[in-house]
């Protein structure tokens, strides 16, 4: 694997851990800006819109440039927003950086996936960009708790610099890293934009957003339905969260071996598997050792779709920034939709809702897989086509894992439940 993929890890990393910052320093935030809570909740929303929105139109303006210069600018781009987020003495300069940073993000991992697949070659892209995304994973894993913790010791502007300071380490890593390549050839903007007059292109972004949103109904609203359904203390739900972190990590590199070759049945079998743990999740909330199970389940295979995900978008359009870029702010709305209906749905219903909103979603998903999985079955010829067995090997492989995760999550939920009880006791 080249050494410029880490490199790229990295770069997603940063930008992740500065997308989490907020979440986990609502609090300190809102006191030092003298806004509300939900204030500060309306960044987060604002930091996606501008993702999904803004991203594709940066993109565009650094298309034309070498791809290690145009990464640079982004993330020259970036850490402004992140020196104006930590120096921000009013919610309305704070909002300006999060939109700012948040378009910068995304164009940057649109540029940074791209790269991926000029840096490697085409029967192992799929693992290079699960590698570039363990970057992702490990925002959630790593990125969140040091940000918080950050925040809470030494204030919450010291989270945005420590971000800054990863950044500038990711840009230098970038400039030493990541080989000069000319601009990758192109048509230009009218070009590079056909593409998406493609049906088939279209059904795959829509696949993407349905997986995220599933996955996102649930997640966004985990610590309330740990703790006030499953019954979890406030202390433990971040060690729960720490272990959902290695699930998505494990999961993302399953996914990545099996997304070249076995790219449909992978999303197939992930859709499959996710509706199952949703719905398990949703039964089974109020019993802790299964509930920790079906919610490492959902780690396991909810983002971590994203190296097949990518790969059948770089199939059905091409691999250039733009597209990617557009994949991002799809993936992005998937986000959005299932935070978002996940809220409606509590305020209807309860807190299980969410759960079965994200089941409902994963199904609807499948759905958009199984017509070109059913096509490509019956043809042993053209990219994309699935050879005799192909699901059944890769279905095996896949499960295996899921089943090696569970498996550890039952433990994992045995002794989290254990040690609640001997809390209690004492």
């Amino acid at each position: 694997m080249p050494r410029a993929v880490y490199v790229l890890a990295l770069g997603i990393f940063a930008m992740v851990t500065s997308e989490f910052a907020v979440a986990g320093l609502m609090p300190q935030m809102a006191a030092g800006l003298h806004a509300t809570v939900p204030q500060i909740g309306y960044l987060i929303t604002a930091f996606a819109a501008a993702m999904a929105l803004g991203g594709p139109v940066l993109t565009v303006a650094v298309m034309k440039l070498p791809p290690r210069t145009a990464l640079l600018v982004l993330f020259a781009v970036f850490l402004a927003g992140n020196v104006l987020a930590a120096t921000a003495t009013g919610y309305g300069t704070m909002l300006v950086a999060r939109i700012v940073t948040g378009v910068a993000s995304q164009a940057f991992f649109g540029v940074a996936i791209s790269l991926c697949a000029r840096l490697t070659r085409p029967e192992i892209r799929g693992r290079a960009i699960a590698v570039a995304m363990n970057g992702l994973m490990l925002g959630t894993l790593l990125g969140l708790p040091m940000s918080t913790l950050i925040g809470e010791r030494l204030g919450w502007r010291a989270a945005f610099w420590a971000v800054s300071a990863l950044a500038l380490a990711a840009a230098a890593a970038t400039a030493v890293g990541v080989p000069r390549l000319a601009a990758a050839p192109s048509g230009g903007l009218r070009a590079e934009a056909g593409v998406f007059a493609r049906p088939r292109l279209w059904l795959a972004l829509a696949t993407s957003t349905l997986i995220i949103g599933a996955t996102f109904s649930a997640f966004s609203y985990f610590n309330p339905i740990l703790t006030g359904l499953t019954g979890f203390s406030a202390g433990t739900v971040p060690l729960l969260l720490i272990a959902y972190g290695a699930a998505t990590v494990v999961g993302n590199t399953v996914v990545g071996r099996f997304a070249d070759r076995y790219t449909l049945p992978v999303l197939a079998i992930g859709l499959v598997l996710s509706l199952l743990f949703l719905t398990g999740f949703a039964v089974f909330a109020g019993v802790p050792a299964p509930a920790v199970v079906c919610m490492l389940g959902v780690g396991l295979v909810g983002v971590t779709m994203n190296p097949a995900m990518v790969t059948r978008v770089q199939r059905a359009g091409n691999a250039g920034p733009l597209v990617n870029t557009v994949h991002s702010s799809f993936i992005t709305l998937g986000v959005i939709l299932g935070s978002s209906l996940g809220a409606v749905a509590i305020d209807l219903w309860s807190l299980r809702a969410p759960l079965w909103l994200g089941a409902a979603l994963a199904a609807v998903g499948l759905l958009t897989v199984l017509p070109e999985l059913r096509r490509t079955g019956r043809t042993s010829a053209g990219m994309g086509a699935v050879p005799t067995g192909v699901v059944e090997e890769a279905a095996a492989g896949v499960g295996g894992e899921a089943a090696g995760v569970g498996g550890e999550a039952a433990g994992v939920g045995g002794e989290v439940t254990g040690l609640r009880e001997t809390v209690r006791e004492g």
